[in-house]
């Protein structure tokens, strides 16, 4: 450690992103990547957007892309915010909405990076066990809090909670923003887009990162009360005028408006995942139900930490976590495609 270093950054402990390994012939199943490329209007957009007015800044504002957002939600312009991944999202959303003198509420089982924030912005978190399921049971958020936040479906687990039950949550929760995290909703989880005309305190955020298979244009979005938008802008023309550029822009609006290849391949995923969720049944594997593109599964006999290392030295990758510890069995498989999903199969059938 420096001594040139600020303060803050001695406390922090960094979140860690998946393995993006360099290997040939490599089965990559582990950071939720779409197996399916993008649109091809994604391509042929970003191909006209390679122009001389590449020199010039692009829209700090996005309007276009956020014209579209709102389009496609049934929502006004206002309502939409965008940023750099739906991270970056993250990130400013913490600062402007959820750092109060009350404690943060989120799963004490769910994406590694909101205790990051808490730490980076110095925001007072608790973490809410799930259930002996895995499940998020509301009730155990009627308590004073200084916001909410969860992913829906979750993550690791996959398991998505009910649209009721998220309305529940809303109608016992007034004073507080309550942050649903929608990175993975469209593999077969109910969105809660809807109910912003409702609840204003309601913040839903997205990414194109799995469902429109843009993990490389880093864009992402949030939809909510023009009250709450205006918080995120606030924070983000502090930090950085142009989050979007030229190519993300052009690319994310051309995905947006491809609704057919966007349904397409999302039904293939879920097919391909209920395929493989069957043939780990049958290999011994416990899997919880998944709303997601991947699954969380743990196997009868080996652990996760052997099977993922045994799997490696077939070259497929799959995603461990160590702690916390009632995780530590299973392992998180990203849905590939038929043929990987295959390969994965075979593996384990001769490692089992």
């Amino acid at each position: 450690m420096s001594k040139l270093w600020s303060d803050i950054v001695h406390k922090l402990t960094p979140y860690v992103p998946g393995e993006q390994p360099k290997l040939d012939d490599l089965v990559k199943l582990n950071t939720n990547e779409n197996p399916y490329g993008p649109s091809p209007r994604v391509l042929e957009a970003l191909k006209l957007e390679a122009a001389d007015s590449l020199r010039l800044y692009p829209d700090p504002n996005s309007d276009a892309l956020k014209a579209v957002i709102a389009e496609v939600h049934h929502l006004k312009a206002n309502q939409v915010f965008v940023g750099n991944g739906s991270d970056e999202v993250l990130a400013h959303t913490f600062q402007a909405l959820l750092k109060h003198d009350k404690p943060l509420l989120f799963p004490d089982i769910t994406y590694s990076f909101y205790p990051v924030y808490c730490g980076l912005y110095d925001i007072e978190y608790k973490a809410i066990a799930l259930a002996d399921d895995f499940t998020i049971n509301i009730d155990d958020y009627d308590q004073l809090n200084g916001g909410i936040i969860f992913p829906n479906p979750n993550a690791p687990t996959g398991i998505p909670l009910a649209l009721m039950q998220i309305e529940t949550l809303l109608q016992k929760n007034t004073q507080s923003v309550v942050v649903i995290d929608e990175a993975y909703v469209d593999f077969g989880t109910e969105s809660a887009v809807n109910l912003i005309h409702r609840y204003p305190n309601l913040l839903v955020t997205h990414t194109f990162s799995k469902a429109r298979s843009l993990a490389g244009l880093r864009v992402g979005y949030a939809l909510g009360s023009a009250d709450l938008i205006e918080a995120l802008m606030r924070v983000k023309d502090s930090f950085n005028s142009y989050p979007i550029d030229r190519f993300a822009s052009a690319g994310a609006i051309a995905a947006m408006q491809d609704a057919t290849y966007f349904e397409q391949t999302c039904s293939k995923v879920i097919e391909t995942r209920e395929r493989l969720v069957k043939e780990l049944t049958v290999l011994g594997f416990d899997v919880l139900p998944s709303g997601a593109n991947f699954i969380f599964a743990k196997h009868q006999l080996k652990g996760g930490a052997e099977l993922t290392a045994l799997l490696r030295e077939k070259s497929i990758i799959v995603r461990h976590f160590k702690s916390p510890i009632r995780i530590a069995a299973y392992l998180r498989i990203t849905i590939g495609t038929d043929a990987q999903s295959k390969k994965l199969i075979s593996a384990l059938k001769e490692l089992l």
